[in-house]
């Protein structure tokens, strides 16, 4: 007969058992998979649990025992173990609870802070919630964090249906003493039981019942089903929820699960009473957790009075432990409290400590766009290397398939209209959305703001030949064509500087010599549109893998510059034209005049004018002529009072300065409004994301309402160019597009 040998490694698992063959001499190693603990159910709080303490005593020596294993190495072996349906990782929702004590009122349990992926807090006031931001904790709770696993207690893969389970569960692996007597048992039981008061509850009286029903509902739609996974459904409808629960519900992932962390200083415990608690199956508490979740993990911290910040702490610690990755998935793997401190040391490998004296803890760090990849904490490190570290070594070249030689002629090109296809339909669904409104208006302003501001210089330099309007058409039509074909819709294409003074520079060159201005830069367009060609049949945009990021910061640093200098010219320019009268003397101001007379030497364009009119100077009535008249008849503005152009107009470069500076400054406070404590979240995101559209706005409509005749840009109201001439008319939109690939981000820069 076949002989067996069990061999029992502790109370909640068989791991092996030995099957002797006597015939074949083979080995037959069986796995067999028992209920990690019991059934919970009501105790007499009269038993005693001397036993606890004997095994405890036990998981501490075994603690102690050597290892060789790192936590790196040994959470690898705990994330490489095989999953069942229990232990299948899920997003997690974090909520911490605070005992509040009111005199002469119940106490209760209050929501101070909640994670989903970032730390968000209960501002002071109650009112709202802050923006999410990346949580910094301090290493002193971090430690204490750690003592507390250690010490206290851990119950993995309890079943429990209802609070009162799981408080009979805690309570009984704590060891009775006199210090922790029946009268103190019943009040931590008690404890346990509050109501739980969330910061979306306006009333406290009214709302939460209303909110343990929505639970109750959910908790009846989640009845176990035999096809259903974990035996429990967490479909909620929208009539079950407040309009802010189920605008925050749109924000959590589907088959999410609650982690509950309660922390809390009373009167009647001498020495801190810690538990972690993991429930197997997840099951709903109503009442316990902001929006109706499963609970899967609980965390219980109480302490004597006195050290509420420090408990405040530690429940933040373990919070945001619970939304690491890596910590995450030991959690619902973890056997037993060795695996869980194996974690916590592993996540403290890679902690990052800031000295005090040089960065404040009370600043609060937003969110990186992209978040980085863990992959490399599951994976093994090369030997010797410290966990956390980074190794130094020779690696290939990771540059982007958008960036190597293809050694085909336009085979770039190819490889890039593959690639673009598949999204090209999904650029523009995508941009329907209402979110992208604030990035239109952004663009909009983005991209005219140059045009208009260069068109007007260039207009200048080229005595109109190539002007605003011209430079407005060119730039709507590149536009339009790049964005459609060029597989990269948010690109900002437009007149820069270095046109600006290549165009300077041109029309010098064209009037010293005699060319026609138009007709050479058509046939430079085309030349550059033929290098152009050739650049990508030959991939030769595959060197911009060479540009620097000190490439980028020159031509960003000369358009801002340009920028600012020409704003700083037109003010000056305005000076010129509408000077400020000093030490006027109040007493001659009734001598001051400005009248319209004749010209004195009238050029042939107004002898032209007035041939064409069958008018002479003698028979124009030109005292008599407003200025707009004067203007037309090509007269001349005589007197004290008048300026370049016509009369003196006062207040104009004091009211453009004004509206220079307001600007930049409203601007620059809009903002940095999203970052303020002032208003919901909501508004400030949208007063942030609209900041330079409402400066503008705003600016716009004061100088409309103060009246005074600031200069304007003159547009006219239909397309047309402004400089006639049978020539080829042809207008760049050069540009610069600069791609910078390193090993953690891709820069994009267009000027």
């Amino acid at each position: 007969k076949p002989c067996f040998k069990y061999q029992v490694i502790s109370y909640m698992n068989i791991f092996t058992v030995f099957f002797f063959s006597i015939l074949g001499h083979r080995t037959l190693y069986v796995g067999v998979r028992m209920p990690l603990v019991r059934q919970a159910h009501r105790h007499h709080r009269n038993h005693g649990q001397k036993h606890r303490k004997r095994d405890r005593v036990k998981e501490s020596v075994s603690e102690d025992q050597e290892s060789h294993d790192t936590p790196s190495q040994r959470v690898q072996f705990i994330l490489g173990m095989e999953e069942d349906e229990e232990h299948v990782p899920h997003d997690l929702f974090t909520e911490m609870d605070e005992i509040c004590v009111k005199e002469g009122e119940e106490s209760e349990w209050k929501e101070t802070a909640r994670w989903l992926k970032f730390e968000e807090d209960v501002e002071h006031g109650g009112e709202r919630w802050s923006k999410p931001y990346v949580a910094t904790l301090s290493l002193h709770s971090l430690f204490e964090l750690r003592s507390c696993i250690i010490n206290g207690i851990v119950l993995l893969d309890m079943c429990a249906n209802t609070i009162e389970d799981i408080a009979d569960m805690i309570l009984d692996q704590q060891e009775t003493s006199s210090e922790f007597d029946e009268a103190t048992r019943k009040k931590v039981w008690d404890i346990l039981l509050k109501n739980h008061h969330h910061q979306n509850e306006k009333k406290k009286g009214s709302i939460l019942p209303i909110v343990r029903s929505f639970a109750d509902v959910a908790q009846k739609k989640a009845e176990p089903q035999p096809s259903e996974k974990n035996g429990l459904t967490h479909e909620t409808t929208p009539t079950d929820l407040s309009k802010a629960e189920l605008h925050f519900m749109k924000k959590i992932p589907v088959g999410a699960e609650a982690s509950n962390v309660l922390v809390g200083e009373v009167d009647f415990l001498t020495r801190p009473l810690v538990a972690f608690v993991r429930l197997s199956p997840a099951v709903l508490l109503p009442g316990m957790t902001e929006v109706p979740l499963p609970t899967r993990f609980f965390f219980l911290l109480l302490g004597p009075i006195g050290k509420g910040k420090q408990y405040h702490e530690i429940g933040r610690s373990m919070a945001t432990l619970m939304t690491d990755e890596i910590f995450h998935d030991v959690a619902y793997k973890a056997k037993d409290r060795s695996d869980l401190l194996a974690g916590f040391d592993e996540f403290l490998d890679q902690v990052t400590v800031l000295p005090p004296g040089e960065w404040d803890p009370s600043i609060r760090i937003e969110p990186p766009k992209n978040l980085p990849s863990q992959e490399k904490r599951k994976m093994p490190g090369p030997p010797g290397v410290p966990n956390g570290s980074v190794c130094h070594e020779e690696t290939e070249d990771d540059r982007g398939p958008e960036l190597q030689r293809t050694g085909r002629l336009f085979g770039g090109l190819i490889l890039d209209v593959k690639r673009k296809i598949p999204w090209y339909w999904s650029d523009f669904k995508d941009g329907l959305s209402f979110q992208c409104l604030a990035s239109f208006l952004f663009l909009y302003c983005a991209s005219m703001s140059p045009v208009i501001t260069f068109g007007g210089l260039l207009g200048e330099a080229t005595d109109g030949q190539i002007s605003a309007i011209e430079s407005l058409l060119g730039a709507s039509l590149t536009g339009v064509v790049y964005s459609l074909f060029a597989g990269q819709p948010l690109t900002i294409l437009g007149s820069t500087g270095p046109v600006l003074v290549f165009e300077k520079i041109l029309f010098t060159f064209c009037k010293d010599y005699g060319f026609s201005y138009l007709s050479l830069r058509s046939c430079i367009g085309l030349w550059t549109a033929f290098l152009c060609v050739v650049l990508v049949a030959t991939d030769a945009s595959s060197l911009v893998c060479y540009i620097t990021r000190f490439t980028e910061e020159a031509f960003a640093s000369l358009i801002c510059l340009i920028f600012i200098v020409e704003s700083l010219e037109k003010l000056l320019k305005l000076g010129r034209k509408y000077p400020v009268h000093m030490n006027s003397d109040l007493d001659q101001l009734t001598l001051y005049n400005c009248r319209c007379s004749a010209p004195q030497k009238p050029n042939v364009e107004t002898l032209d004018y007035w041939n064409s009119h069958n008018i002479t100077s003698s028979t124009v009535p030109w005292p008599n002529l407003t200025v707009s008249q004067c203007h037309e008849m090509h007269g001349e503005f005589t007197g004290s009072a008048c300026a370049a152009d016509g009369p003196f107009t006062p207040n104009v470069l004091f009211w453009c300065t004004i509206l220079f500076f307001a600007t930049f400054i409203l601007s620059s406070l809009l903002k940095q409004f999203k970052s303020s404590n002032y208003f919901p979240t909501k508004v400030r995101s949208i007063v942030g994301d609209f900041a330079i559209f409402i400066t503008i706005v705003i600016m716009v409509l004061i100088d409309y309402l103060v009246g005074i005749p600031s200069p304007k840009l003159n547009v006219p109201n239909s397309f047309q160019v402004l400089f006639s001439g049978d020539v080829l008319f042809f207008h760049e939109e050069e540009f610069t597009f600069i791609v910078e690939q390193k090993n953690e981000h891709l820069f994009y820069t267009v000027q």
